[in-house]
């Protein structure tokens, strides 16, 4: 371990940690897409409305995994960095056990107030049974999903991300085979769809706790299971904005769509597909940031200041050459894109305009990522807080309401474009600012 993170080659050490992740990230989307076809096969409009209006609690069951997932590695990294095993050891047992309490707490709250959760989440007298069904399946099944991020992300602190990728696709794989069995073959419906769901993460999470108990300097023993407030503070302090960064992504969601239903079904449809074209880009490019994220907390743990500034160099270099080659090539081919989901002229000209000025501010959503995986990776948690905050939330929100206001559903397409921008400027001062407060020596 110690080769890969002190010694290999910086672009060695980089893509042998964020390739598996990418791969892993990009068969999470392959299902995502597969298991919308699947469940659109059925022909059942409630069906379809009843399983996408419960997507949002899959997220927030991520959101609350990635607390002690991405809070815990970022920690553990710093700490092997320095060496200091035995305290990997006590985090890693930690974070295990506090996630399988906190998903077991969760269930019994998600299932004492089912009716009101279910009446937020825009159930439905058509389509309350189908949300239903797949509400409750997944909440019982919720300790394999929220604690399967525990293990996923902190394996990866000892340079096992292929072993990370395995667990995931293996997981995506057997919920792709199961999908189609369980809605046409047993009929089972919603029900159907959150069980294979949650048989996927099942595997997913056991396949990683196999491997983690192989790891040399991380543990699953029970009696190690516990840390000092200062250190618990360190890991919540990167985790909870690592969490909010996935919820925000749902809320700025739902202000967009909000504003452009004013303007017609074939607006919010257009931006949907916009959305999953997107989605590929930013897949990928949050693959490479989370799969950097171990080298860098290692080498800053470690005060390899020079290995550290060239490490991000490097991550600024593939973050913002991946993006905008992607860009350009999809620019280029948007209306060709548009068609491919959706043949209707008007869909296909607002989609056009939408995925283009998405798209042109894509290398600086790159340099978003990675300043958001340095303060995590570092500990900087406020600075991380506010990175969360801001893209999908407060100065996405805020755009759209200003651009509205004097541009109309122009205004609303470009609002994501703005809200990159001043992301990434509020990004490059905290780095600045983080940086010097460390007192990790400029790189200019």
């Amino acid at each position: 371990m110690n080769d890969l993170f002190e010694k290999a080659p910086i672009p060695k050490a980089y893509f042998h940690l964020a390739f598996p992740v990418v791969l892993g990230m990009v068969a999470s989307m392959i299902y995502n897409l597969a298991d919308t076809f699947f469940v659109a096969q059925t022909g059942n409009a409630d069906l379809v409305a009843g399983i996408a209006l419960g997507s949002p609690l899959f997220s927030f069951m991520l959101a609350v995994g990635d607390i002690f997932g991405l809070g815990g590695s970022a920690v553990i990294s710093r700490v092997l960095g320095r060496h200091d095993y035995h305290q990997s050891a006590r985090i890693s047992s930690f974070c295990f056990y506090i996630a399988i309490a906190l998903s077991l707490v969760l269930t019994a709250l998600l299932l004492l107030f089912e009716q009101p959760i279910l009446g937020l989440l825009g159930a439905t007298a058509a389509t309350r049974p189908y949300i239903a069904d797949f509400y409750r399946i997944l909440v019982l099944g919720s300790t394999f999903i929220v604690v399967s991020l525990v293990p996923g992300n902190i394996i990866r602190t000892e340079g096992l991300a292929q072993l990370s990728m395995i667990a995931t696709i293996s997981g995506t794989v057997l919920t792709i085979i199961l999908d189609p069995l369980f809605l046409f073959g047993f009929h089972w419906g919603a029900a159907g769809v959150a069980f294979a769901n949650v048989l996927g993460y099942a595997v997913n999470t056991s396949l990683l706790v196999l491997f983690m108990r192989r790891t040399k300097t991380l543990s699953l023993a029970p009696k190690l299971a516990h840390i000092s407030r200062p250190t618990l503070k360190a890991v919540v302090a990167v985790g909870i904005p690592a969490s909010l960064t996935n919820l925000t992504q749902s809320f700025g969601m739902m202000i967009l769509n909000s504003y452009l239903a004013a303007y017609g079904a074939q607006a919010v449809a257009a931006m949907g597909i916009v959305q999953k074209v997107y989605m590929v880009v930013m897949m990928v490019m949050v693959g490479f940031a989370f799969g950097a994220q171990p080298l860098i907390g290692y080498t800053y743990g470690a005060k390899n200041w020079s290995r550290l500034r060239a490490t991000l160099r490097f991550d600024l270099k593939v973050e913002g050459g991946y993006a905008t080659i992607c860009a350009i090539i999809l620019m280029i081919f948007a209306p060709q894109l548009i068609k491919l989901f959706m043949n209707q002229p008007a869909i296909v000209t607002m989609g056009t305009h939408m995925l283009r000025a998405m798209l042109i501010t894509t290398p600086l959503v790159g340099f978003i990522l990675v300043f958001t995986t340095v303060f995590q990776s570092v500990g900087a948690g406020l600075s991380a807080l506010a990175m969360a905050l801001s893209r999908q939330a407060i100065l996405l929100g805020i755009a759209i309401v200003i651009l509205a206001q004097f541009f109309g559903l122009t205004g609303i397409i470009w609002a994501q474009a703005v809200a990159d921008v001043l992301t990434c400027l509020l990004g490059w001062l905290l780095y600045r600012h983080t940086f010097k407060d460390i007192q990790v020596p400029s790189s200019n």
